[in-house]
């Protein structure tokens, strides 16, 4: 392995240990390189699963992402989008060069000098291909999370920057520029789910539903201005807690991945001190408290022998003391597969550590975990895996610190 690599891995796993949603360094240089996307000629025809899936490959994309915070299928196009935590988001597709080299452009809007700063979200509206209507979540100049929807041009696709509307601006509780989340996804039932991390370290935001941190907020953006509640959210009334709030009692959720065939949620909740957590619920109900900052993982975080029945458990935890070295650190929460490559692998979840080296992956079937795998052998502990993304044909993408874009594809070599 190549030392440079190891060394800065150590160095930011130091800073990271506590923090999740993937490093940043100084932001001395606005400008990002215009060099070409690399496009590599794939098939994703069903392979028989009797022929053994022995790991994976990696098909390099692009080397031009800086710090990149998510992948993501265009809405009614072929297009790709990679989504930089800088301010822009990139357009890609295989068979189209002459795609303009960037999507929209808001660096001037967005602050990402901190750990876990910038543009850290992106979701393109269900209906996208009639009203051209997508959401963004950043870190504004002021240092407050912000959420906003945008119109883009389809032919080209485009977007003018003056064209955002702003849903929510709230600024962080702290000082600390840490624990942002930042993930969107619209699930099966048309609402927006948003992560927001609890904004500190070792914070007791998270045990207060009716702020906006440490949760999962589900909103409509179709239903009122900014937006609208659903009737089916569990404090929709406001008496119990904040309207918004869909789930609380997290730490940092910097990624999470909503399974529209089983309905069901895989937070990936980034721990303090010692445990990495996957949380999974359906969808169809709400009001869970996962339980931190009284819990971390499976074990009482404040005091010895706390209660822990009013929370709900991960169904998979790993500590720090495990993966390449022992110096795991920081969950990256991935996709359900639902490809046509590994069939073996279908509606498996998959995750990865920002640190450590460590992928791996699992059933979860009748509230139960089975056929967990490993597939560490697959992924060089320097690719420092910042985002899992999903394509138009089911298959898995990652993006990683230094830039890099990558389709999974099956060793069966």
């Amino acid at each position: 392995m190549n030392s440079r690599l190891v060394l800065s891995l150590i160095a930011s796993a130091i800073v990271v240990a506590a923090c999740g949603g993937g490093p940043e360094t100084d932001a001395t240089d606005d400008t990002v390189a215009s060099t070409d996307v690399v496009a590599t000629t794939t098939t994703t025809e069903a392979v028989p699963a009797a022929i053994e899936l022995k790991g994976f490959i990696l098909g390099l994309v692009t080397e031009d992402i800086p710090r990149p915070s998510m992948i993501l299928r265009g809405e009614g196009d072929q297009n790709m989008y990679m989504v930089d935590k800088l301010g822009t988001v990139r357009v890609f597709n295989d068979q189209d060069v002459n795609l303009p080299d960037r999507f929209v452009n808001i660096r001037d809007k967005v602050i990402d000098g901190g750990i876990e700063q910038g543009l850290l979200g992106m979701a393109f509206h269900p209906d996208y291909a009639n009203n051209q209507r997508y959401y963004l979540y950043y870190v504004n100049k002021e240092g407050s999370r912000t959420l906003s929807e945008f119109t883009a041009a389809l032919d080209p696709p485009t977007t003018d920057p003056s064209t955002e509307k702003v849903l929510f601006s709230f600024p962080q509780p702290t000082s600390e520029p840490r624990h942002y989340g930042g993930m969107l996804q619209f699930g099966p039932d048309g609402y927006l789910y948003v992560s927001s991390g609890d904004g500190a370290l070792a914070s007791e935001n998270g045990q207060n539903p009716f702020n906006l941190f440490g949760v999962i907020l589900r909103l409509d953006v179709d239903g009122g201005d900014p937006y609208g509640i659903p009737s089916s959210n569990p404090f929709f009334d406001g008496v119990d807690g904040a309207p918004e709030v869909w789930a609380y009692g997290l730490r940092n959720p910097w990624r999470f991945y909503i399974d529209p065939v089983e309905r069901l949620i895989y937070i990936g909740d980034v721990g303090q001190s010692t445990w990495e957590e996957v949380n999974v619920v359906s969808i169809d109900d709400g009001g869970f408290n996962f339980g931190w900052d009284q819990v971390e993982g499976l074990r009482c975080f404040r005091e010895f022998g706390c209660d822990q029945s009013p929370y709900v458990p991960p169904v998979e935890v790993y500590s720090h003391d495990e993966g390449e070295n022992a110096q795991a650190c920081s969950i990256t929460a991935g996709v359900v597969y639902r490809g046509a490559a590994m069939p073996e692998l279908q509606g498996h979840f998959i995750y990865a550590d920002w640190c450590g080296g460590l992928v791996r992956s699992f059933r979860y079937e009748n509230g139960e975990v089975t056929q967990r795998q490993d597939w560490k052998d697959s992924f060089p502990i320097e690719l420092q895996i910042n985002v899992w993304g999903v394509g138009h044909d089911g298959e898995m993408w990652i993006g990683t610190f230094d830039g890099k874009i990558y389709r999974i594809l099956p060793d069966r070599g």
